[in-house]
């Protein structure tokens, strides 16, 4: 697979994509299957270009959809949503699907990076969501693929390959010093967090941040298709079914 090297960590160079704009996205479902499951809660953080004082402006915007399903009570453990509350206050899913889809497929268009955490299992969930609805995918209103697309997770993986212990966003949160105010698992906190280790990750990193949106986009499939390629030969030396799936930023390709 190609590398990024590495390199001494220095700011990131003009034009980087590093200074925006970004478009941070997560959701909250039913379960842990991306085209069995359903889309209960989700959150896009709008980040605008780097300002002269070093800021940038943020807007957040969330949603709450009724799935049409009960939430089983492990999901309603890890995001708070029960399915009286979905019902109640949710709007219905195909409405929320339509919004969401609308804007990510505004800002990749337009060559704005979505942002997503494990942006695999997100991403499908989506696809899978909108044709289930009978709705247009993104793969449908951008007229081909799913780009460009920032995944920390699969990047963390590849510049950082050795390092020990767990890759989740509270572990990298931690690792990259990033502090988080409120608990993980709802999707704007995790939105916000996913946004900070990246410019974290970059800063610490800067071939991440110094390497083009497309270049990026070929680097991390090819990325993740190795680390499932070796993490499913692993599973198999345990005697464990490998099911770690190749494909990114969508499953089953």
């Amino acid at each position: 697979m190609s590398h990024l090297t590495r390199r001494t960590p220095v700011p990131s160079p003009a034009g980087s994509w590093v200074h925006g704009p970004l478009l941070g996205f997560d959701t909250e479902t039913t379960g842990v299957s991306p085209t069995r499951d359903r889309l209960v809660t989700t959150a896009l953080v709008s980040r605008g270009p780097l300002g002269p004082d070093g800021g940038r402006e943020q807007q957040v915007r969330t949603w709450l959809a009724d799935p049409g399903i009960e939430i089983p009570a492990a999901a309603t453990a890890v995001h708070g949503i029960t399915t009286e509350r979905a019902r109640a206050e949710g709007r219905p899913a195909a409405e929320v699907l339509e919004e969401v889809a609308g804007a990510l497929a505004t800002a990749m268009a337009q060559g704005t990076p979505v942002v997503a955490f494990n942006a695999s299992f997100d991403l499908t969930l989506v696809e899978a969501e909108l044709s289930r609805h009978g709705l247009a995918t993104l793969r449908q209103r951008l007229g081909g693929e799913v780009a460009p697309v920032l995944d920390p997770l699969v990047l963390d993986r590849a510049v950082d390959r050795w390092r020990k212990g767990k890759r989740r966003l509270g572990d990298m949160c931690a690792v990259y010093g990033v502090e988080v105010d409120q608990a993980l698992h709802t999707a704007e906190v995790d939105v916000a967090a996913t946004l900070d280790v990246l410019e974290a990750m970059a800063r610490t990193h800067p071939q991440v941040g110094g390497t083009d949106l497309a270049t990026l986009q070929g680097f991390q499939a090819e990325a993740h298709r190795a680390w499932a390629t070796s993490f499913n030969q692993w599973l198999t030396r345990q005697g464990r079914t490998p099911d770690a799936d190749p494909s990114w930023p969508l499953a089953g390709r």
